[in-house]
């Protein structure tokens, strides 16, 4: 059973390829940063995000951004950071209801928007998570790339 949210905490949308985040201002509502293609159940069409520069903050019912997906409250940083009050939290988010700002995947997404209200710090493991993998994918096939021409050349050398 899922804990109820409650007002200024992060929630964590479990989209096909990817995470939405939202945070709570309460009665059911989120207020969430939405590309054009970010809609419940975009699965792999949200990838269209990444050709866009623009977002709109939109606040809606919690169950509507959802959709079939599944969700859960994640202040996973709480711990690291010191969450502002819950009051201040909602307060910034409605203040940025209906706003088109700036989007990037990689710098100014929906966690970094979440993580910038709750904490003031604008951050997305998201992002940090997917780059850190493609650098181990990508020294790992280079890697394996010289063991090939390192091979290839010893056979060549006999």
């Amino acid at each position: 059973m899922q804990p109820e949210p409650q007002p200024g905490d992060l929630i964590e949308i479990f989209r096909t390829c990817y995470r939405h985040w939202a945070v709570y201002v309460g009665n059911g509502y989120v207020v969430h940063l939405a590309p054009p293609s970010e809609y419940a159940g975009a699965g792999a069409s949200s990838i269209m995000s990444a050709l866009t520069d623009k977002a709109t903050v939109k606040k809606e019912l919690l169950c509507v951004v959802v959709g079939r997906d599944r969700y859960q409250v994640n202040n996973k940083h709480d711990r690291k950071y010191q969450p502002l009050p819950p009051n201040k939290i909602v307060q910034r988010a409605l203040e940025e209801v209906g706003k088109d700002v700036l989007y990037k995947l990689t710098s100014e997404n929906c966690e970094h928007f979440v993580n910038e209200l709750r904490y003031g710090i604008p951050r997305s493991d998201q992002v940090r998570d997917f780059v850190m993998g493609a650098g181990i994918a990508g020294s790992l096939a280079v890697a394996g790339l010289i063991g090939v021409m390192i091979s290839r050349n010893k056979r060549q050398n006999q």
